[in-house]
């Protein structure tokens, strides 16, 4: 009996490590599965879900009467069937436009009937609909245009429980370019993690970011297995973007990165399974 319970603990021991290890590489559903259905919609998160994302990515995007919304550019023209910037509708006028025909007609070969008429979706509609069924990857875009929008962010993930001072870290990621957004999140929250978006080149300012985020997002074009040893040896994790091609992928978990952002939830589910699977 003795030996038995011995073997299910090293049993147990040995999948905790394969599941929460350096080896289990995130994948990131970059705006969801943003190449089968239209970004930051429900059909994209849905998708993302359903190939076995490990997170979902929304770029926050703010209305002029406060509301926090999934959408990456400034202005809805490149994903909607509206003009202007982003800022200058409420939410009631964002509702009313057409966030999936255009993908529709930019990709014939992957339209659906039912993309016409998507919504955006406000940030607390996400979480509405998923809870803590799903962990969230959240980027804080250009926070000095939006006044308010990371102290809205942080009550909406702790009115859902998402986040907490001393609660379990990993359900939501929070990103930026911004390190001063990073910094105050870390004062306020330090429990929850944090990525520091750019290029690093230099010890120097790899040390500098490990005093308040958890790691690194550089992108795919500035990446170097030296990058990602360098950072490691500070205590950081290297999350890099944005992959959606086998050879890159491989060669990107060849140099041991901790997590990709693709558009192709299922091109890097099969490069991933695969190679830990040799």
């Amino acid at each position: 009996m003795r030996y038995i319970l011995l073997f299910l603990i090293f049993s147990l021991t040995a999948c905790s490590a394969t599941v929460d290890g350096a080896n289990s590489v995130k994948i990131i559903a970059h705006r969801g599965d943003s190449s089968y259905a239209p970004e930051h919609t429900l059909a994209a998160y849905e998708l993302a879900k359903e190939q076995g994302a490990d997170y979902i990515e929304l770029d926050l995007g703010m209305t002029k009467d406060g509301q926090l919304i999934a959408i990456h550019d400034d202005t809805v023209d490149r994903t909607t069937n509206g003009h202007g910037r982003v800022n200058s509708f409420s939410l009631l006028e964002i509702k009313k436009l057409d966030a999936g025909s255009w993908f529709n007609e930019k990709f014939p070969d992957k339209a659906k009937e039912s993309y016409s008429g998507m919504k955006i979706l406000t940030i607390e509609e996400v979480i509405n609909k998923y809870g803590s069924s799903i962990n969230y990857y959240i980027e804080i875009k250009k926070p000095n245009e939006y006044p308010g929008m990371i102290d809205e962010l942080l009550r909406v993930l702790k009115s859902h429980k998402l986040i907490s001072y001393g609660g379990t870290r990993g359900k939501v990621i929070i990103e930026s370019f911004n390190s001063d957004s990073l910094k105050y999140i870390h004062n306020k929250y330090p429990n929850i993690l944090l990525i520091q978006l750019g290029n690093f080149s230099t010890k120097e300012q790899l040390l500098e970011i490990a005093a308040y985020a958890d790691g690194v997002g550089p992108s795919f074009s500035k990446m170097t297995k030296e990058l990602v040893e360098e950072a490691h040896k500070k205590g950081l994790i290297v999350h890099c973007w944005t992959i959606d091609q086998q050879d890159d992928l491989k060669k990107l978990l060849e140099w041991d990165v901790d997590g990709v952002f693709t558009n192709n939830v299922r091109v890097a589910k099969k490069v991933i399974m695969g190679v830990n699977n040799l």
